[in-house]
């Protein structure tokens, strides 16, 4: 059967022709329709038309700004060459437990998909103003206070060699993979460190746990992990403290949270070929207000989509009642034996984040289940 043409953007003439030369290089099919043919240039707007099977790969094209970049307009770089290059494996450490939890997780991925693993351990050393004695033009520097800084940086770097011990051992145990990984130190706020360094060479994905080794219940709406989560670009998974997971090859059941959103088709698409070194079994799931049957219509029209697009993949779907969200997700999440919530995480400004938290934010402080954030 002859696949359906679906109009994926209405744009000037100009503009579909850059993202037409843009989707063919990446091997999509693209037609222009309601071209002006006596003057093509000043049309008010054409459409432009793709195979439905293409719908998902196209669209996290157009979501993207990159298209319409000075160097694919000049036909110089495709974006398939860009992501010739490898991208690595992303590990903030704090030394915990759970922080070698994290490491199992990186380096099997990192062994999947032929990549590296980068640790990356973020201390901040504070910045001591020097007291000035009343009534004295001398400056007191408190030699004692340099003192403590040295021995807490003498301190980390005896920490990272520990950790890097400890992972060379289970290397040659056979416990973790044997692959390439480098251990990096940073002076800063973590969160801003590990955010610099995911912006600067952009990891396939970042894996850390939920709790860090100083933190206690009271101080987790300050946790480093929800920060990443809001501002990352990059995948993040996120390890609760007491998951039995041991791998990516133990998650069975993933629960991949939707709202209907076209975004929603590129975040499914991107995890799919991300994580197509694994098998699992997906359930869209849709948190509702209240009992409208289109619910659970739109669901099986987006499983029945993907059913087409991926055939080999289990695909189930469920509403959940939003009334009371988080316990509500909890309960689905024990009676299906789910392993993994997947949650898509849009950028949204501070008054967003101060005063509405994301369904992410709220997980991440409450679920014992890994969650997998998609931006």
């Amino acid at each position: 059967m002859e696949d359906k043409l679906v109009t994926l953007a209405i744009l000037t003439y100009a503009k579909a022709q850059i993202l037409k030369n843009v989707l063919e290089n990446e091997g999509i099919e693209a037609y222009i329709h309601n071209v002006n043919l006596i003057q093509p240039v000043i049309s008010s707007g054409v459409r432009l038309r793709i195979k439905k099977s293409d719908l998902p790969h196209a669209l996290q094209i157009i979501e993207s700004s990159a298209w319409l970049s000075e160097d694919i307009i000049k036909g110089k770089e495709s974006s398939s060459e860009k992501n010739k290059e490898k991208r690595k494996v992303l590990i903030p450490v704090d030394f915990s437990n759970y922080s070698l939890k994290a490491c199992q997780f990186g380096f099997s991925f990192a062994n999947a998909i032929n990549s590296e693993v980068v640790l990356l351990h973020a201390y901040f050393s504070p910045i001591y103003v020097p007291t000035i004695p009343y009534g004295t033009d001398n400056f007191n520097f408190q030699i004692e206070r340099e003192e403590s800084v040295k021995s807490m940086i003498e301190t980390v770097h005896n920490e990272l060699n520990k950790l890097s011990d400890t992972i060379k051992k289970k290397v040659e145990s056979g416990e973790f993979p044997n692959i390439k990984y480098t251990c990096i130190l940073r002076d800063g706020i973590p969160e801003e460190e590990i955010l610099r360094y995911a912006k600067e060479y952009n990891p396939q994905i970042i894996i850390m746990g939920t709790r860090g080794r100083s933190q206690k219940d009271i101080d987790l709406i300050g946790s480093v992990t929800a920060e990443v989560i809001e501002r990352s670009q990059s995948f993040v998974y996120a390890i609760p403290e007491h998951t039995p997971l041991k791998t990516f090859n133990d998650i069975k059941k993933v629960a991949f949270v939707t709202n209907f959103d076209q975004r929603d088709l590129i975040a499914f698409d991107s995890l799919i070929n991300v994580f197509k070194s694994f098998h699992f079994a997906v359930s869209f799931v849709h948190l509702s207000t209240d009992n409208d049957a289109w619910h659970e219509i739109k669901l099986a029209g987006i499983k029945d989509y993907f059913q087409k697009q991926y055939s080999k993949l289990e695909l189930h779907y469920n509403v959940v009642k939003e009334d009371n969200i988080l316990s509500n997700l909890d309960k689905y999440v024990k009676e299906e034996n789910i392993d993994v919530i997947c949650i898509t995480n849009y950028k949204r400004n501070i008054f967003a984040r101060l005063f509405n938290p994301s369904i992410a934010r709220k997980m991440i402080f409450h679920a014992n289940t890994p969650i997998l954030v998609i931006k």
